[in-house]
């Protein structure tokens, strides 16, 4: 069997939140981001990561990076585990592992020329090259993502979002990595533009061979482009299985859940009679439900949930649940009835 590129073991995310007017020796409490994170993630594959705001995708993907502390293991290709590297150590994998951030403006320097912008990693960790090699890899690199070459020394603000993002992807791809990390990169362009991403990124990694770690909120996107999906909620991992096990066979209450929201091109399809509702809101990380986090929302939810958290199973499709399988017509009409109340 290829070895993983990166094997992920209880990874957690533990954040001290200080109320406002607090005294300073009143405890901080403890905000769990992310708690007890397992996933493998092969050599040029797609792993899609979805969820509701606030479930912890963007603070897994920076704990991956070194940009948030974090516990557990995250063992990379080579044997190291990128979690207990100092700053300096990780410095190496720097070039290995890139990130596209969601807000394609925000994350370019807007003083700095495009040209500027995507070369700086590669002067960074190959600073003895020269500067016509560096300006051709950059130029080279601007073809490949679909910018014209003559627009080296232009700004960030003179491009649209999705120019933006495309300036970022090169950014990233320019030190030749071999994951890439797409924090939400779609979300704030408009849904033309999205399909260009997200085609560019699918050429390229087959092109290269990079491995992608996917996190959005469009489900339909994450299908597309993810060979296999994980589903969090409140910083666990509720499901995991191939893209076309989890949309065609989803296991999780939660899971139905999210895949029966999503909007279906067809006059025939009513939504209201097909949505799984969820009762209630997220609840606040600071406070979590006892056992299952998804009890106090779940339609299956039954008192062994409140006492018991239940493990990921093993297998090719994994799911966190005491009761998995389709929910039957009769707890989804229970579930609409006590949102109804």
């Amino acid at each position: 069997m290829t070895r993983p590129l990166l094997d992920v073991r209880d990874l957690r995310v533990t954040f001290q939140i200080q109320s406002s007017g607090a005294m300073p020796w009143h405890k901080p409490k403890q905000l769990r981001a992310v708690g007890g994170v397992d996933f493998t993630l092969n050599p040029g594959e797609t792993l899609g990561i979805v969820g509701e705001s606030g479930c912890g995708k963007s603070t897994l993907a920076r704990a991956l990076i070194g940009l948030v502390p974090a516990t557990g293991k995250a063992e990379w290709i080579d044997g190291k585990d990128l979690i207990s590297l100092s700053p300096r150590q990780m410095m190496k994998y720097r070039s290995d592992i890139q990130m596209v951030f969601q807000d394609p403006l925000a994350s370019l320097n807007p003083r700095m020329t495009v040209g500027q912008i995507i070369a700086e990693p590669l002067t960074t960790h190959h600073p003895n090259l020269k500067r016509a090699e560096v300006k051709e890899r950059v130029k080279a690199m601007m073809e490949k993502v679909g910018l014209l070459p003559n627009q080296i020394n232009r700004y960030p603000h003179e491009f649209s979002g999705g120019q933006c993002q495309r300036i970022g992807i090169a950014r990233a791809l320019i030190v030749e990595p071999k994951l890439i990390i797409c924090d939400e990169p779609v979300s704030a362009l408009d849904v033309s533009i999205q399909a260009q991403v997200i085609n560019l990124l699918i050429r390229l990694q087959k092109e290269l061979g990079l491995s992608l770690v996917f996190i959005a909120h469009d489900l339909s996107v994450v299908k597309h482009i993810s060979d296999r999906v994980m589903v969090l909620y409140l910083g666990k991992v509720m499901e995991i299985a191939s893209s076309d096990d989890l949309y065609a066979h989803p296991q999780h209450p939660y899971t139905q859940a999210l895949l029966s929201a999503v909007p279906v091109p067809d006059p025939d399809y009513d939504p209201v009679a097909s949505v799984v509702p969820l009762k209630g809101d997220l609840p606040s990380p600071l406070n979590p439900p006892s056992g299952c986090v998804f009890r106090t929302r779940c339609p299956r939810a039954e008192a062994r949930c409140a006492t018991e958290a239940p493990a990921l199973s093993l297998g090719d499709h994994q799911v966190a649940c005491h009761f998995p399988g389709p929910l039957t017509e009769t707890e989804i009409a229970r579930a609409r009835r006590t949102e109804a109340a």
